[in-house]
């Protein structure tokens, strides 16, 4: 084989004519030069590269070209990345930060402006984008897209900010993205005459169809926290032109298993129609986003991969630009040198710090839902030890906290319900969307040593009981890590299963606690600035009136 010259034989599974016959394939020059129906071709079969058409890069722990090591094992070629995490932290240095370190690495990496820094006012963040500043990053080539618009009231009542950034999309030809938990009726049509083209918050197949018949494609989210795939698969064989698969947010031991391609793997199984799904990794982003991203078509940039079967879906090589990336077991993509960057001016916080007296009243408590990002709240008389509120483990009710990172402001304490803690405490400064650090526990010793283990580190992942403490730092805008992804995966594999040892039952306890911040989705949850009513969209205070 020449350097800029090769041929793969096997059976080409094409997604635009839906079929699939046996071919030699000439690569040339990173493109497909050639294609030739053959007899008696290998029998392995080569398909378009898969993509991952929703990601928070941030949220796998990984800096861009560490993610790409992993993922090309996996078969992706390229993800739609939302740098909305660092860009709440960092602003425009963050997305910068991250537009530079994935272009180290052989793969496709598209960004998006992130449409809502800070994601509401009710809380606090490293950076505030105006919308001056999302239009000049809609201006750039490397930026593809408006991220999804959370501030979906915004587009409801005519916020003027909000709607010079949809407006600044328009004008340049780039895709809208959504985030419209629960919306619907006319709520959800005028969210959508704002040009929003797509959604990924959907849970239900009801929820799916509305927003699809409105002309928002559905983006199937099955990640670390939020699983939707198994509710909403059967959509895609109602709607396969409007249908995406993505993750959202990637964990790094999830990343170094699997990704997108075992959505597909768990598809066929399930019978839904091969092409269907498989476009839905495939063909679908890329016509929708624009992407330069190859589909086995002559002249195609040759991204693509090859499997063993249909069945099992085991990656036996991947390429992209017509570079072999993953082969032998290996991934050949190496990262280079990477930056630093940060934003954590918190010092440490004092145990006074998190007493609440009681006021002979009731209490709101967040009941946090397994694998969702979605709470619903109870009102409960609280646990009182010597006038002050604690945490009741016999009903599991235990106490949360949240600490503003980018200032010494007074911690906000509430209560939680669902953790399932019976000792210790976790806490982590990835907390979406802000990242000011949260934590929760049963008792405030291990809830005050955990927070401050995060603030010396000046960001991470924490889990303390007694004179135990794990930690996994996360030196990189306090949201990712330098160190390689099966490190971090092992890291966080040992640190996450902390609070399952300690009683939790839930099937993430970090990245569940991480969205118990998210003021965004209904519907209670707990921000720097207090306690927050997501189906009113307002703060609200811990007792009930």
């Amino acid at each position: 084989m020449e350097e800029n010259r090769f041929v793969v034989k096997g059976k080409l599974v094409d997604v635009v004519r839906r079929e699939i016959f046996g071919a030699e394939i000439l690569i040339e020059n990173h493109r497909i030069l050639g294609v030739k129906a053959i007899e008696n071709a290998p029998d392995i079969y080569i398909l378009p590269g898969i993509i991952d058409a929703h990601v928070h890069i941030e949220s796998s722990m990984l800096v861009p070209q560490e993610f790409a090591r992993l993922a090309v094992k996996h078969g992706t070629v390229a993800t739609v990345s939302d740098p909305h995490e660092i860009a709440n932290v960092m602003g425009v240095e963050g997305v910068n930060f991250m537009i530079d370190d994935a272009s180290k690495v052989s793969f496709k990496f598209y960004f998006g402006a992130p449409s809502c820094v800070p994601a509401t006012s009710f809380e606090t963040s490293g950076a505030d984008l105006s919308s001056s500043a999302v239009h000049d990053l809609l201006a750039r080539d490397e930026i593809k897209y408006l991220s999804e618009m959370m501030n979906y009231p915004g587009v409801i009542f005519n916020d003027a900010d909000v709607h010079k950034k949809l407006e600044y999309a328009r004008n340049f030809n780039k895709p809208i993205d959504g985030h419209a938990p629960g919306l619907s009726g006319k709520d959800l049509e005028k969210y959508a005459l704002g040009g929003i083209t797509t959604d990924h918050e959907s849970v239900s197949i009801a929820e799916a169809i509305e927003k699809i018949k409105l002309g928002i494609k559905l983006q199937i989210r099955d990640g670390s926290a939020a699983k939707n795939f198994e509710i909403l698969a059967s959509v895609i064989d109602l709607f396969p032109n409007d249908v995406m698969l993505c993750t959202d947010d990637c964990h790094p031991d999830d990343l170094v298993d699997k990704h997108i391609l075992d959505l597909i793997k768990r598809g066929v199984a399930k019978g839904i129609d091969f092409f269907n799904i498989l476009r839905a990794a495939t063909y679908n982003p890329i016509k929708h986003y624009n992407l330069d991203v190859g589909m086995l078509q002559l002249n195609d940039k040759a991204d693509f991969i090859v499997v063993d079967n249909l069945k099992d879906f085991n990656v036996v090589e991947t390429y992209i630009d017509g570079e072999k990336v993953y082969g032998d077991g290996i991934s050949l993509i190496h990262p280079k040198a990477v930056s630093y960057i940060n934003n954590f001016n918190r010092t440490v916080i004092a145990f006074d710090d998190l007493k609440i007296e009681n006021q002979n009243k009731s209490i709101k408590v967040i009941v946090a839902l397994d694998g969702d990002l979605y709470t619903s709240a109870e009102f409960v008389k609280p646990k009182v030890v010597n006038n002050f509120i604690v945490s009741d483990m016999e009903n599991d009710i235990l106490k949360i906290v949240v600490v503003n990172r980018y200032n010494n402001s007074k911690p906000i304490v509430g209560f939680i319900k669902n953790m399932g803690l019976n000792r210790g405490a976790i806490a982590q400064s990835v907390a979406h969307d802000s990242h000011n650090i949260i934590a929760v526990g049963v008792d405030d010793i291990d809830i005050f040593n955990a927070i401050n283990e995060v603030i010396k580190c000046k960001g991470g992942i924490v889990a303390v009981s007694k004179d135990e403490i794990y930690t996994l730092s996360l030196p990189i805008a306090g949201l990712m890590s330098d160190e390689n992804g099966e490190k971090v995966a092992e890291k966080y594999k040992i640190i996450n299963n902390k609070p399952r040892e300690w009683g939790s039952q839930l099937h993430s306890p970090f990245m569940t606690l991480s969205f118990m911040a998210l003021l965004v989705i209904p519907e209670l949850k707990i921000g720097d600035k207090g306690l927050f009513d997501g189906l009113n969209f307002k703060l609200t205070s811990l007792f009930v009136d």
